[in-house]
């Protein structure tokens, strides 16, 4: 009779607790119950990634105006000892930003969407954590800026999740990541403390740059409210083209001609295969085949960004005199203006919502060795043909100036067989080839046990020796970028003994 009885005591024990947590949120966020949420209906949104592969059912939904409403959020989820998992625009790709279990506390941004501040003279903007990545473009370009970060969901991603994941995007080739375009970040601590980081100065040798703890984070040591980023000067001309090639050899061998002969005007090169342009030509409308005709094996989007249209362009002539005069490519296209360059980027940037049309995928994100990039999703067709033929299709596309590739695995709907064909072989391989798991999308949910495949025993303890020291509860964001059992033996283990 006693073990029945206890857990019906625990049950409703915590169910008071809970209840008294969200009253005491929503007296913290001025009695405004739009901004407490804890229906299913109401939360539905934030308790499931975009995909609808990882989902949760949240305590609540809390949608602060602004710092010290976040600063009281955080407060009392410390004293309740009840966790936090903070979201942006939920575009990721890992479940970084999905609940996943009861009982926590989704803290949404994206109503703290101010911009605070564009100095044209420094050359930087500041925001809070929810603006929209467009919403900045917008405001900056105005002034003859831009922001050295384009996603292909920054319509709906904001500059927190981007800064928290330390996202990527199409042009790292040009103004490279994120963690040297950042130049300050406020960020409300575990124990509900603000720290102001908040500087606009490109030098700053003042002891240990802070905020870089932060930046890819993943809202796991701290949540980051406040964003202060370069925005250079936009360019002035802009050329996209379009190359279809016979193998991923060439894709490559255009890329060194791409950076002898194009240099400081190349902004982004970009590859993809047929088999993901097939996909996005049957699963989007309005779209076309770039080059009709005889199928091409791959494709690259090159674009060049500069201040003077005519030198711009006179190199761009140039270089393609060069790699069609030695057989690189098979045939190509120019945007002819502005709307035809932004058809030619859609294809590009469009396959990963095709994939979501086409049904379920399995999406990683890592670097490998230029050269060899593409050997994974051969080796993976290889692997997946025996046992599933037709029915699964691996895709592959990326960022090729930086080593980043895109492997898909789609298939009708998620299955063990499938998971298990693919993982841990996908992690061996990129270890093996001594790449990285994650290139830009961050570890989240889905390879916070995988991180061993990237990094040594020692620096995944030193980490969680971190995050032990910046967030003693676990209230930030559990079971996301670091394993569970690092996390736990980092509660007890000195640092003496790392």
């Amino acid at each position: 009779m006693s073990r029945p009885t206890t857990r019906t005591s625990d049950a409703s024990t915590s169910r008071t607790t809970d209840d008294a947590l969200v009253r005491a949120l929503a007296r913290a966020l001025g009695g405004d119950d739009a901004r407490v949420r804890t229906t299913d209906a109401a939360m539905e949104k934030y308790a499931v990634d975009w995909q609808n592969k990882y989902r949760g059912r949240p305590l609540c939904v809390t949608l602060p105006r602004t710092t010290e409403e976040v600063r009281a959020i955080v407060r009392l989820c410390a004293e309740y000892r009840t966790p936090i998992v903070p979201q942006g625009g939920n575009t990721g790709l890992v479940g970084g930003a999905t609940p996943t279990e009861a009982r926590e506390v989704v803290v949404c941004m994206e109503r703290m969407n101010g911009i605070l501040s564009v100095d044209e003279d420094a050359g930087c903007a500041t925001c809070e954590a929810g603006v929209v990545l467009e919403d900045l473009e917008s405001a900056v370009r105005s002034r003859g800026m831009t922001v050295p970060l384009d996603l292909g969901a920054k319509g709906k991603c904001q500059m927190g999740g981007c800064v928290s994941t330390n996202a990527g995007g199409l042009r790292l080739l040009r103004y490279g990541s994120l963690r040297g375009s950042v130049l300050g970040l406020e960020v409300v601590l575990a124990n509900g403390e603000v720290l102001d980081l908040m500087r606009t100065l490109r030098k700053d040798n003042t002891g240990y740059d802070l905020k870089q703890l932060f930046i890819g984070a993943e809202g796991t040591l701290g949540l980051v409210t406040k964003v202060a980023i370069s925005t250079p000067r936009a360019p002035l001309s802009v050329h996209v083209a379009l190359f279809g090639l016979e193998s991923f050899a060439k894709c490559v061998e255009m890329l060194k001609l791409a950076r002898e002969n194009l240099g400081e005007v190349l902004s982004a090169y970009e590859f993809f295969d047929r088999e993901s342009l097939e996909l996005v030509l049957a699963q989007l409308k309005g779209t076309r085949d770039p080059l009709p005709g005889k199928p091409r094996a791959f494709y690259v989007v090159v674009e060049t960004s500069g201040s003077v249209a005519k030198h711009d362009s006179a190199k761009l002539k140039s270089f393609l005199s060069i790699v069609r005069r030695r057989g690189i490519v098979v045939d190509g296209v120019v945007g002819r203006d502005e709307k035809h360059a932004f058809a030619l980027w859609t294809l590009r940037e469009r396959i990963s919502v095709a994939l979501k049309y086409a049904g379920a995928v399995y999406k990683y994100d890592v670097s490998l060795p230029t050269a060899r990039m593409y050997n994974l999703v051969t080796t993976l067709r290889e692997r997946f043909e025996p046992k599933f033929g037709s029915s699964v299709k691996v895709l592959g596309y990326g960022h090729l100036g930086d080593g980043n590739l895109h492997l898909n695995i789609s298939c009708a709907e998620y299955d063990d067989a499938i998971e298990r064909a693919i993982e841990p072989f996908v992690y061996e391989y990129v270890r093996d080839e001594r790449g990285s798991i994650s290139a830009e999308h961050g570890l989240g949910l889905m390879k916070a046990e995988e991180i061993h495949y990237s990094k040594d025993a020692k620096a995944v303890a030193l980490m969680a020796t971190m995050k032990q020291t910046l967030d003693p509860l676990g209230i930030m964001n559990p079971r996301k970028v670091l394993p569970v059992a690092a996390v736990r033996a980092a509660a007890s283990t000195p640092m003496s003994r790392l």
